[in-house]
Protein backbone atom coordinates (compact mmCIF):
# COMPACT_ATOMS: atom_id res chain seq x y z
CA UNK A 1 0.00 0.00 0.00
CA UNK A 2 2.98 2.71 0.83
CA UNK A 3 4.27 1.44 -2.36
CA UNK A 4 1.64 2.27 -4.09
CA UNK A 5 0.23 5.74 -2.67
CA UNK A 6 4.62 6.67 -3.29
CA UNK A 7 3.75 6.32 -6.73
CA UNK A 8 0.87 8.26 -7.00
CA UNK A 9 2.83 11.75 -5.64
CA UNK A 10 5.14 10.74 -8.64
CA UNK A 11 2.50 10.77 -11.37
CA UNK A 12 1.91 14.05 -13.22
CA UNK A 13 -0.62 13.86 -15.57
CA UNK A 14 -0.17 15.32 -19.25
CA UNK A 15 -2.56 18.00 -19.52
CA UNK A 16 -1.93 19.46 -15.83
CA UNK A 17 -4.57 21.87 -14.45
CA UNK A 18 -2.59 25.03 -12.40
CA UNK A 19 -0.72 23.81 -9.60
CA UNK A 20 0.87 25.76 -6.51
CA UNK A 21 4.25 24.31 -5.81
CA UNK A 22 4.03 21.48 -7.66
CA UNK A 23 0.50 20.50 -6.50
CA UNK A 24 -2.69 20.88 -7.89
CA UNK A 25 -5.43 22.61 -6.04
CA UNK A 26 -7.64 19.20 -5.80
CA UNK A 27 -11.49 19.11 -6.30
CA UNK A 28 -14.29 20.22 -4.01
CA UNK A 29 -15.68 16.76 -3.76
CA UNK A 30 -13.66 13.35 -3.66
CA UNK A 31 -15.84 10.08 -2.92
CA UNK A 32 -14.11 6.65 -2.38
CA UNK A 33 -16.02 3.38 -2.15
CA UNK A 34 -17.27 0.31 -3.50
CA UNK A 35 -20.45 -1.22 -5.12
CA UNK A 36 -22.76 0.32 -2.34
CA UNK A 37 -21.39 3.77 -3.48
CA UNK A 38 -21.34 3.65 -7.28
CA UNK A 39 -24.05 1.23 -7.80
CA UNK A 40 -23.56 -0.01 -10.68
CA UNK A 41 -23.97 -3.73 -11.88
CA UNK A 42 -20.75 -4.76 -11.89
CA UNK A 43 -19.79 -6.52 -8.88
CA UNK A 44 -16.39 -7.24 -9.63
CA UNK A 45 -13.80 -4.83 -10.20
CA UNK A 46 -10.34 -6.39 -11.78
CA UNK A 47 -10.05 -3.60 -14.52
CA UNK A 48 -10.41 -0.20 -14.88
CA UNK A 49 -14.06 0.18 -15.65
CA UNK A 50 -15.44 1.51 -12.92
CA UNK A 51 -18.78 2.92 -13.34
CA UNK A 52 -21.34 4.60 -12.10
CA UNK A 53 -25.05 4.99 -11.60
CA UNK A 54 -26.65 8.03 -12.13
CA UNK A 55 -28.88 7.41 -9.23
CA UNK A 56 -25.91 6.60 -6.97
CA UNK A 57 -25.87 8.94 -3.80
CA UNK A 58 -22.27 10.71 -4.92
CA UNK A 59 -24.09 11.17 -7.97
CA UNK A 60 -27.21 12.35 -6.56
CA UNK A 61 -24.82 14.45 -3.76
CA UNK A 62 -23.06 15.80 -6.34
CA UNK A 63 -26.22 17.82 -7.81
CA UNK A 64 -27.11 18.70 -4.19
CA UNK A 65 -24.08 20.48 -3.95
CA UNK A 66 -24.22 22.17 -7.56
CA UNK A 67 -21.11 20.10 -8.35
CA UNK A 68 -22.74 18.10 -10.62
CA UNK A 69 -21.09 17.72 -13.92
CA UNK A 70 -18.03 19.78 -12.74
CA UNK A 71 -14.25 19.35 -12.27
CA UNK A 72 -14.60 19.97 -9.14
CA UNK A 73 -16.74 16.32 -8.27
CA UNK A 74 -14.05 13.21 -8.63
CA UNK A 75 -15.88 9.68 -8.09
CA UNK A 76 -13.47 6.97 -7.69
CA UNK A 77 -15.92 4.67 -6.25
CA UNK A 78 -15.42 1.23 -7.92
CA UNK A 79 -18.09 -1.86 -7.56
CA UNK A 80 -16.51 -4.99 -6.36
CA UNK A 81 -13.32 -3.19 -4.35
CA UNK A 82 -12.31 -3.71 -1.06
CA UNK A 83 -10.37 -2.00 1.90
CA UNK A 84 -7.37 -4.41 1.35
CA UNK A 85 -8.64 -7.92 0.23
CA UNK A 86 -8.65 -9.96 -2.80
CA UNK A 87 -7.68 -9.39 -6.66
CA UNK A 88 -9.50 -6.58 -7.51
CA UNK A 89 -9.48 -3.16 -6.48
CA UNK A 90 -8.45 -1.74 -3.81
CA UNK A 91 -9.00 1.42 -1.30
CA UNK A 92 -5.25 2.29 -2.41
CA UNK A 93 -5.73 1.79 -6.09
CA UNK A 94 -9.34 4.15 -5.90
CA UNK A 95 -6.89 6.75 -4.10
CA UNK A 96 -4.42 6.34 -7.40
CA UNK A 97 -6.67 6.73 -9.66
CA UNK A 98 -8.43 9.85 -8.22
CA UNK A 99 -4.86 11.32 -7.99
CA UNK A 100 -4.47 10.84 -11.79
CA UNK A 101 -7.96 13.18 -11.62
CA UNK A 102 -5.97 16.12 -9.62
CA UNK A 103 -8.31 15.42 -6.76
CA UNK A 104 -6.38 16.10 -3.69
CA UNK A 105 -4.82 19.39 -2.96
CA UNK A 106 -5.36 22.49 -0.53
CA UNK A 107 -8.99 23.60 -2.13
CA UNK A 108 -9.88 19.75 -1.38
CA UNK A 109 -13.40 20.09 0.95
CA UNK A 110 -14.74 17.06 1.45
CA UNK A 111 -13.32 13.04 1.44
CA UNK A 112 -16.01 10.53 1.74
CA UNK A 113 -15.25 6.85 2.23
CA UNK A 114 -17.54 3.84 2.54
CA UNK A 115 -15.97 0.66 2.73
CA UNK A 116 -14.85 -2.62 3.99
CA UNK A 117 -18.74 -4.66 3.15
CA UNK A 118 -16.56 -7.34 0.54
CA UNK A 119 -13.08 -7.57 2.79
CA UNK A 120 -12.11 -11.04 4.24
CA UNK A 121 -11.36 -10.78 7.63
CA UNK A 122 -8.91 -13.26 8.27
CA UNK A 123 -5.51 -15.26 7.66
CA UNK A 124 -7.21 -18.69 7.70
CA UNK A 125 -10.77 -18.32 6.35
CA UNK A 126 -10.77 -16.00 2.79
CA UNK A 127 -14.34 -16.14 3.03
CA UNK A 128 -16.08 -12.38 1.68
CA UNK A 129 -19.72 -11.63 2.09
CA UNK A 130 -19.74 -12.14 -2.16
CA UNK A 131 -18.11 -15.53 -1.86
CA UNK A 132 -20.17 -16.83 1.01
CA UNK A 133 -23.64 -15.88 -1.19
CA UNK A 134 -23.66 -19.63 -2.27
CA UNK A 135 -22.43 -22.10 0.88
CA UNK A 136 -23.88 -19.64 3.25
CA UNK A 137 -26.40 -17.53 2.83
CA UNK A 138 -28.47 -19.28 0.20
CA UNK A 139 -27.38 -22.95 1.87
CA UNK A 140 -31.23 -24.04 3.15
CA UNK A 141 -29.75 -27.57 3.91
CA UNK A 142 -26.53 -26.28 6.40
CA UNK A 143 -27.97 -22.62 7.00
CA UNK A 144 -25.58 -19.88 7.69
CA UNK A 145 -25.56 -19.69 11.04
CA UNK A 146 -22.69 -18.09 13.74
CA UNK A 147 -20.61 -21.64 13.12
CA UNK A 148 -20.51 -20.89 9.28
CA UNK A 149 -17.08 -18.53 9.77
CA UNK A 150 -15.46 -21.70 11.95
CA UNK A 151 -16.71 -23.79 9.20
CA UNK A 152 -15.27 -21.39 6.22
CA UNK A 153 -18.34 -20.37 4.69
CA UNK A 154 -18.91 -16.73 5.72
CA UNK A 155 -16.21 -14.35 6.62
CA UNK A 156 -14.75 -13.93 10.17
CA UNK A 157 -17.44 -11.71 11.85
CA UNK A 158 -15.33 -11.92 14.98
CA UNK A 159 -12.62 -10.18 13.26
CA UNK A 160 -14.49 -7.67 12.28
CA UNK A 161 -13.86 -4.68 14.80
CA UNK A 162 -12.45 -0.66 14.78
CA UNK A 163 -8.68 -1.55 15.55
CA UNK A 164 -8.22 -3.80 12.83
CA UNK A 165 -10.88 -1.63 10.16
CA UNK A 166 -8.61 1.31 11.37
CA UNK A 167 -5.33 0.19 10.73
CA UNK A 168 -6.46 -1.06 7.29
CA UNK A 169 -7.09 2.42 6.71
CA UNK A 170 -4.44 4.34 8.32
CA UNK A 171 -1.86 4.78 5.83
CA UNK A 172 -4.63 6.10 3.55
CA UNK A 173 -5.96 8.18 5.49
CA UNK A 174 -2.52 9.81 6.25
CA UNK A 175 -1.76 10.34 3.06
CA UNK A 176 -5.26 11.95 2.31
CA UNK A 177 -4.27 14.00 5.25
CA UNK A 178 -1.10 15.30 3.50
CA UNK A 179 -1.88 16.28 0.18
CA UNK A 180 -5.45 17.62 1.21
CA UNK A 181 -5.04 19.20 4.37
CA UNK A 182 -8.11 21.03 5.12
CA UNK A 183 -10.47 18.15 3.67
CA UNK A 184 -13.18 16.76 6.23
CA UNK A 185 -12.65 13.23 5.86
CA UNK A 186 -15.41 11.10 6.14
CA UNK A 187 -16.87 7.31 6.38
CA UNK A 188 -19.99 6.98 4.93
CA UNK A 189 -21.87 3.56 6.70
CA UNK A 190 -23.84 1.56 5.32
CA UNK A 191 -27.71 1.11 5.08
CA UNK A 192 -29.71 -0.92 7.54
CA UNK A 193 -29.92 -4.67 5.05
CA UNK A 194 -31.73 -6.70 8.46
CA UNK A 195 -32.30 -5.16 11.80
CA UNK A 196 -29.64 -5.77 14.42
CA UNK A 197 -29.43 -9.08 15.73
CA UNK A 198 -32.36 -10.66 13.85
CA UNK A 199 -31.56 -14.53 13.06
CA UNK A 200 -33.40 -14.71 9.91
CA UNK A 201 -32.51 -13.02 6.46
CA UNK A 202 -34.57 -12.82 3.53
CA UNK A 203 -34.77 -10.98 0.27
CA UNK A 204 -38.12 -10.12 -1.83
CA UNK A 205 -38.34 -11.74 -5.62
CA UNK A 206 -40.59 -10.55 -8.05
CA UNK A 207 -42.87 -8.85 -5.71
CA UNK A 208 -44.18 -12.38 -5.11
CA UNK A 209 -42.93 -13.13 -1.73
CA UNK A 210 -39.72 -13.48 0.29
CA UNK A 211 -37.22 -16.15 0.08
CA UNK A 212 -36.43 -16.80 3.80
CA UNK A 213 -33.04 -18.23 5.29
CA UNK A 214 -33.89 -19.19 8.79
CA UNK A 215 -30.73 -19.60 9.97
CA UNK A 216 -28.72 -16.32 8.89
CA UNK A 217 -27.58 -15.16 12.48
CA UNK A 218 -24.04 -14.98 10.88
CA UNK A 219 -24.98 -12.32 8.35
CA UNK A 220 -26.76 -10.04 10.71
CA UNK A 221 -23.89 -10.57 13.26
CA UNK A 222 -21.29 -9.82 10.37
CA UNK A 223 -23.25 -6.00 9.30
CA UNK A 224 -23.59 -5.42 12.62
CA UNK A 225 -19.76 -5.64 13.92
CA UNK A 226 -18.70 -4.04 10.24
CA UNK A 227 -21.16 -0.92 11.65
CA UNK A 228 -19.46 -0.80 14.91
CA UNK A 229 -16.33 -1.21 13.51
CA UNK A 230 -16.67 2.07 11.25
CA UNK A 231 -17.85 3.93 14.15
CA UNK A 232 -15.02 3.16 16.06
CA UNK A 233 -12.55 3.55 13.41
CA UNK A 234 -13.64 6.99 12.57
CA UNK A 235 -13.11 7.73 16.31
CA UNK A 236 -9.96 6.31 16.69
CA UNK A 237 -8.87 8.25 13.87
CA UNK A 238 -10.25 11.62 14.35
CA UNK A 239 -12.51 11.21 11.51
CA UNK A 240 -16.10 12.52 11.01
CA UNK A 241 -18.90 9.14 10.59
CA UNK A 242 -21.88 9.31 8.67
CA UNK A 243 -24.63 7.21 9.99
CA UNK A 244 -26.39 5.61 7.28
CA UNK A 245 -27.98 2.65 9.42
CA UNK A 246 -30.32 4.82 11.46
CA UNK A 247 -31.97 6.81 8.76
CA UNK A 248 -32.67 3.57 6.51
CA UNK A 249 -33.85 1.63 9.81
CA UNK A 250 -36.94 -0.53 8.71
CA UNK A 251 -36.80 -0.27 5.30
CA UNK A 252 -34.24 -3.58 4.85
CA UNK A 253 -34.49 -6.05 2.58
CA UNK A 254 -37.88 -7.66 3.52
CA UNK A 255 -39.40 -4.75 4.79
CA UNK A 256 -42.81 -3.45 3.75
CA UNK A 257 -41.03 -0.38 2.28
CA UNK A 258 -37.73 -1.73 0.93
CA UNK A 259 -35.22 0.92 0.35
CA UNK A 260 -32.76 -1.84 -1.05
CA UNK A 261 -33.63 -4.10 -4.41
CA UNK A 262 -34.47 -7.24 -3.80
CA UNK A 263 -35.14 -9.90 -7.11
CA UNK A 264 -37.28 -7.83 -9.70
CA UNK A 265 -39.20 -6.33 -7.01
CA UNK A 266 -41.78 -3.69 -7.94
CA UNK A 267 -41.50 -2.41 -3.98
CA UNK A 268 -37.75 -0.75 -5.07
CA UNK A 269 -36.29 -0.94 -8.11
CA UNK A 270 -37.18 -3.46 -10.31
CA UNK A 271 -34.34 -3.82 -12.33
CA UNK A 272 -32.00 -2.68 -9.45
CA UNK A 273 -28.80 -4.49 -8.40
CA UNK A 274 -30.25 -6.89 -5.66
CA UNK A 275 -28.64 -6.14 -2.24
CA UNK A 276 -28.17 -2.66 -2.97
CA UNK A 277 -30.15 0.81 -2.63
CA UNK A 278 -32.37 1.79 -4.73
CA UNK A 279 -32.60 5.32 -5.80
CA UNK A 280 -34.74 6.45 -3.30
CA UNK A 281 -32.06 4.56 -0.85
CA UNK A 282 -29.61 6.64 -2.18
CA UNK A 283 -31.46 9.44 -2.02
CA UNK A 284 -31.55 9.24 1.85
CA UNK A 285 -27.42 8.78 1.87
CA UNK A 286 -27.00 11.54 -0.10
CA UNK A 287 -28.69 13.71 2.09
CA UNK A 288 -27.33 12.15 5.05
CA UNK A 289 -24.35 12.87 3.98
CA UNK A 290 -24.95 16.48 2.64
CA UNK A 291 -26.56 16.90 5.88
CA UNK A 292 -23.22 16.58 7.41
CA UNK A 293 -21.02 18.56 5.63
CA UNK A 294 -23.40 21.65 6.30
CA UNK A 295 -23.30 21.00 10.21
Amino acid sequence: MAAVLTATVMYTPAAAAPVENGRPPGKSLVVLGDSFTANYPKLFSGTKECLHAPTSWPSQLSRRMGLAGTPDFVDASCSGSTISSGQGWWLVHEVAEAVKQQAFGPETDVIAIQTGMNDVWSKTNLSSLITSLQPCVFNFVDGCGLEAADQGRFPDYRNVTGQLYAKRIREVITYLRFHAPNARIMLVGYPELFPAGQEHVCVNVLGAGHVVQPRGRAVTEYLDRLDDAQREAAELLKLEFVDIRSVTAGHGLCSDEPWLNGFFDPAADEAGMPFHPSAHGDAVTAEAVYERIHR
